[in-house]
């Protein structure tokens, strides 16, 4: 990508991170769309390093941003934190209109916290029926953000309009998943027939783009993940028994 690092003060970027994650590749995308050069760490999350550690004593999890010695965590505080250190680098990724970013930040928590939660369940619930009702949510969750979509992008191309903004980062980081999950959890969540024909769409597009097209993990291999996911939490549920 094209170098501007040093617009935001003293100091490379370094990016923790791991390849599956929807989090990590969300920053990977922002990273892109401002067009700052970044060093990606690709982190063992069963044996997670000193530095990963130290740079996120708290939550101890990807993604952390490394700005020279200054450690940045949680992938929306990141997204965030590149728009207000490097303003004057690639595009805005947040609405310049208080009212747009607000509702930016709105379905963006909705994102995080509502569907990624039903996935999680999904695949990881501890009986089929868990299993079937997380699933049912996060097709309903799908369905909300295709309205999402129509309401937020006004007819165009992507959340943020002509261009992906913000919104477009922070889902855009699940599509590896999304494009997994009749693979995963039986179902299509990006349904390009009767329930998210938008969505669908606009996952084509973003997924097209040159600052996404290396980021987005290959479905068969978030498969691949998320059935030695669900292998260690059988094996973990059976130990507890």
């Amino acid at each position: 990508m094209a170098t501007t690092a040093g617009a935001g003060g003293a100091g490379k970027l370094k990016l923790l991170g791991a390849w599956p994650s929807p989090f990590v590749n969300r920053v990977r995308v922002a990273l892109h769309l401002k067009g700052l050069e970044y060093e990606n760490v690709e982190e063992d999350l069963t044996n997670k390093s000193d530095q990963l550690l130290a740079s996120n004593p708290v939550h101890k999890k990807v993604p952390v941003l490394l700005h020279g010695d200054t450690p940045v965590s949680e992938s929306l505080v990141i997204v965030e934190y590149l728009d207000d250190a490097f303003p004057g680098a690639g595009q805005a990724l947040l609405p310049a209109d208080p009212y747009e970013r607000a509702v930016a930040r709105f379905w963006a928590a909705y994102v995080d916290g509502k569907l990624h939660g039903m996935m999680v369940k999904a695949i990881l619930g501890a009986t089929e029926e868990e299993r079937a009702a997380a699933t049912a949510d996060a097709l309903a969750a799908m369905e909300t953000l295709e309205g999402a979509f129509a309401e937020c992008s006004g007819g165009k191309e992507f959340f943020a309009g002509d261009e992906p903004g913000y919104l477009d980062v922070v889902l855009g980081g699940f599509i590896g998943w999304l494009r997994a999950w009749d693979k995963v959890g039986g179902v299509k969540l990006l349904d390009g027939g009767r329930r998210t024909p938008r969505l669908a769409a606009w996952a084509e597009r973003f997924a097209a783009l040159d600052v996404a097209r290396d980021v987005i993990p290959d479905p068969d291999h978030i498969a691949e993940f998320a059935k030695v996911l669900q292998a260690r939490s059988a094996a973990a549920a059976a130990a507890g028994n």
